[in-house]
């Protein structure tokens, strides 16, 4: 990089005692400024010759290299001699150690040109030599802090996969090291902060200051927007939703409180009401404890089909069982890439071990209705969890499916969802019935009913507000809306326990 030779230069001395170039050098330890680059350029432009910065290793950081002699290097970046010059072929050379933060290893500037050097240019190389080490100094210690920040971040999205999977003994050991106390609870809320992509890491700043660090505060790994915060406290969580007033464009939505191990089940009310909070003046919402339909059905029969329907995986050990249930209801609840980012493993483990889960219990997962029904046997064993069963009689015949939610109450808790969809001219309540059993899939829909696929989607999407739940994003809203339908007897039940022959998971019942 050779500097001018016109002997007029604008940019090195131009001042009378020729001391403008140690304000043009500060000026690179500006925060606008601090490029190692650019200030290897400006000393290749002040003292009109050639410059370059080269690491411990021998690559090139910064400049264009001149010839050099390897061994003279060496002793430079050793640190055996502090400095050397050279003179030979026309060239003077000057080659000075550079220290790093770390000094074990250290980087050789190498000045080369015409003319020998005279005081000022060596005063030059001199102090650009110590502005070269602080900016690289900077530089580690900014990559340091930035490694350390993820590390953290790291730390907070595997404490949230443990209990996304109910492992809250292993989530709470590593909590331990860096956190204490931040999960000594057994329960908790999930918020689920929405902003822009650009800005999220600022807002989980903002989000671990208000908390002052006594919530679990994570970049949610599939969704960029959305930062997923864990908050035992019931303070925590007011706070958060401070944050949202004074940022424009931010969103939060809220879970009811639920015990560590429910957590998936809690992250899935959050984004519930994360779509509700885009349309409150507030912009923030909590999931609505609205009448769910297992509430609706006799628990002790309900108990007994759920613990039935769940039995094939009884055989497994207690590690794969967890495993393989905590992927299924976040595979349920969200796509298989989406639980997979959260979970922390390949789209293709979430599939093969929903495939499994398909296996052993003898169903399909592409049918909606079998969805549904394992989603709900799913949901009521978490809940049930840690709880005793009663102690009265048992039903002397397994309850089926059909006379589980058949129950009156049942059946007028679907009628009331239902009859909603009657106002609309369009036949909404057809279209979605049809939806549901084409597996929400819009083309065979479409052609079922001899319309066109983006008048299915329209419909579905119209019955929506109707009904007060998302259909497209499946999940829990999405699975009420088919209970519903069986239990009007406007579905075909879901095929269960359904051997496949050879599977060494299939069931042995039909």
């Amino acid at each position: 990089m050779a500097g001018r030779e016109d002997g007029n230069r604008q940019a090195g001395v131009g001042g009378a005692d020729g001391s403008d170039w140690a304000q043009e050098l500060l000026d690179h330890l500006r925060p606008n400024g601090r490029d190692v680059r650019r200030v290897v350029a400006w000393l290749a432009d002040a003292v009109q010759g050639i410059v370059s910065l080269q690491d411990d290793t021998g690559r090139l950081l910064a400049g264009t290299r001149p010839p050099l002699d390897d061994h003279l290097v060496a002793g430079v970046a050793a640190g055996r001699i502090a400095s050397a010059a050279w003179e030979g072929g026309g060239r003077h050379l000057r080659l000075v150690r550079v220290s790093y933060a770390n000094p074990a290893a250290a980087g050789v500037l190498a000045v080369s040109r015409e003319t020998p050097f005279d005081r000022r240019a060596s005063d030059i190389v001199t102090h650009t030599v110590q502005v070269i080490e602080l900016l690289l100094k900077a530089g580690e210690t900014t990559a340091a802090g930035l490694r350390l920040e993820q590390a953290t971040s790291d730390l907070r999205l595997a404490i949230l996969q443990l209990l996304m999977v109910e492992d809250t003994v292993s989530a709470r050991r590593v909590a331990a090291g860096l956190w204490p106390g931040l999960l000594d609870t057994d329960s908790a809320w999930v918020h689920v902060v929405e902003g822009n992509a650009e800005e999220r890491d600022r807002l989980a700043g903002e989000c671990i200051d208000v908390t002052g660090e006594r919530a679990l505060v994570v970049l949610c790994p599939a969704v960029d927007e959305h930062v997923i915060v864990v908050t035992p406290g019931e303070m925590e969580a007011r706070e958060l939703r401070t944050l949202i007033g004074r940022r424009p464009r931010t969103f939060i939505g809220g879970s009811a409180r639920h015990s560590l191990a429910r957590t998936a089940t809690a992250y899935g009310q959050a984004v519930s009401a994360l779509a509700v909070a885009h349309f409150r003046p507030d912009k923030a919402a909590v999931y609505a404890e609205r009448t769910h339909p297992e509430r609706l059905i006799d628990p002790k029969a309900l108990r007994e089909w759920t613990d039935r329907l769940l039995r094939p995986l009884d055989t497994l050990p207690h590690h794969t069982r967890a495993e393989l249930l905590a992927t299924t209801r976040l595979g349920l609840e969200f796509t298989a890439v989406s639980a997979a980012k959260v979970l922390g493993v390949s789209r293709n483990t979430v599939r093969a071990r929903m495939e499994r889960v398909e296996t052993l219990l003898g169903t399909d997962f592409t049918d909606l209705t079998a969805r549904a029904v394992v989603h709900l046997a799913l949901n009521i064993q978490v809940s049930l969890a840690g709880t005793s069963a009663d102690s009265g009689p048992t039903h002397p015949a397994a309850v089926p499916l059909r006379e589980l939610i058949a129950g009156p109450a049942m059946r007028t808790w679907a009628r009331d969802v239902l009859a909603r969809l009657d106002q609309d001219t369009r036949d909404l309540r057809r279209t979605l019935r049809t939806w549901i059993a084409e597996g929400g899939n819009a083309e065979r829909t479409a052609q079922t009913l001899g319309v066109h696929a983006q008048t299915v989607r329209e419909h579905v999407r119209s019955a929506e507000p109707v009904l007060e739940r998302q259909l497209l994003a499946g999940g829990s809203d999405l699975y009420e809306v088919v209970l519903a339908h069986l239990a009007l007897g406007d579905l075909d039940e879901p095929a269960l326990h359904r051997a496949k022959p050879g599977h060494p998971d299939s069931p042995v019942h039909g």
